[in-house]
């Protein structure tokens, strides 16, 4: 009996060392013609990925996307045709981590970190004195408050920001529900690297789908594309070291917060309601409350999370109101 169990765990071992290095899947089309349409710039050592689109003529008017946790800047695709059609030009880019950039480790990644590397592309494209429009998502939000705090305080001048929009993101610390596999990774100590190594579409596409509304669904075609984002350059094993800016948010809560409130930049929210992350109407009352000159576009009932992908002409609708209301 007990040579069984040995031979069981001798053929288990190599089992277990293939599955955690399974390369990663391959691009589909559609995410493969993101990445061909984009560039990449150096920022210090590592390599940037962004897509930078000329658009409106008679327009001079530029936007800089600012995508969420866990995804990539391919969470603006299905509006990137529309905005095109309204600004001179399209920007996004993939943070450090995320995407096609590069995912170092071991690595201390900060919101301060991404934040450099916003001005880092706009210097790279020599946009350093050229008004901005930000719309951010989530973590993007994050960075774009970091961002206004720069701004407000003349602290670099290489973005000068002409408005701001926010979406579904931790704004307020207080009103943040992590997810509970995000709350083990982050303060999961020697556990963390071991969980991100086990990762897996399965749990990656159960976990995500819980921040999407239920007739929102990505198609398992999007979530492959996610998944297939995440695990380029091995991002999977970053995750927890990204993570560490849920406790960033608390530690600089005033700094960030401060931002919004003692800005005069036009401030817009668009916001789905059903996101379990940052929930109604806790979310969206104290919003309300600290920023009441802000305008705010509320989505239908059923959409979470990730408005852009689940409502993409109402979320689209929506950012050109606010744009076109100044």
């Amino acid at each position: 009996m007990k040579e069984w169990w040995i031979q069981v765990g001798l053929l288990s071992v190599p089992l277990l060392a293939v599955y955690l290095h399974i390369p990663p899947p391959k691009l589909s089309p559609a995410l493969h013609s993101w990445r061909a349409s984009g560039r990449f710039f150096t920022y210090k050592t590592q390599n940037i990925f962004y897509r930078d689109s000329s658009g409106a003529l008679g327009s001079s008017d530029i936007v800089v996307l600012l995508h969420g946790f866990p995804t990539s800047s391919y969470d603006w695709y299905k509006i990137w045709e529309g905005l095109t059609q309204r600004f001179h030009r399209v920007i996004a880019l993939d943070f450090v981590g995320f995407g096609f950039s590069d995912k170092p480790r071991p690595h201390r990644y900060s919101i301060f970190e991404q934040a450099n590397i916003v001005e880092g592309l706009l210097g790279h494209l020599g946009l350093r004195n050229q008004r901005i429009n930000l719309l951010s998502h989530d973590y993007g939000d994050t960075v774009a408050q970091e961002l206004l705090h720069r701004y407000e305080h003349n602290k670099t001048g290489c973005v000068l920001i002409n408005s701001l929009c926010l979406s579904n993101g931790g704004i307020f610390p207080e009103t943040h529900y992590p997810r509970f596999i995000q709350k083990i990774l982050k303060d999961g100590g020697l556990l963390s690297p071991i969980i991100t190594r086990l990762m897996n579409y399965y749990f990656f596409s159960r976990g995500l789908g819980a921040v999407f509304g239920p007739y929102t669904q990505p198609s398992a075609a999007e979530y492959w594309d996610m998944w297939t984002a995440i695990r380029t350059n091995d991002g999977n094993l970053v995750v927890d070291s990204i993570l560490q800016y849920i406790n960033q948010r608390k530690k600089h809560r005033d700094r960030w917060i401060g931002a919004l409130t003692s800005t005069s930049v036009p401030l817009h929210l668009i916001y789905g309601p059903l996101d379990p992350v940052n929930p109604y109407p806790e979310f969206l009352q104290l919003y309300r409350k600290v920023l009441p000159l802000s305008t705010v576009s509320v989505l239908d009932d059923h959409i979470a999370h990730y408005p852009q992908l689940e409502d993409p002409m109402g979320f689209l609708n929506a950012y050109l109101n606010f744009i076109n209301s100044f």
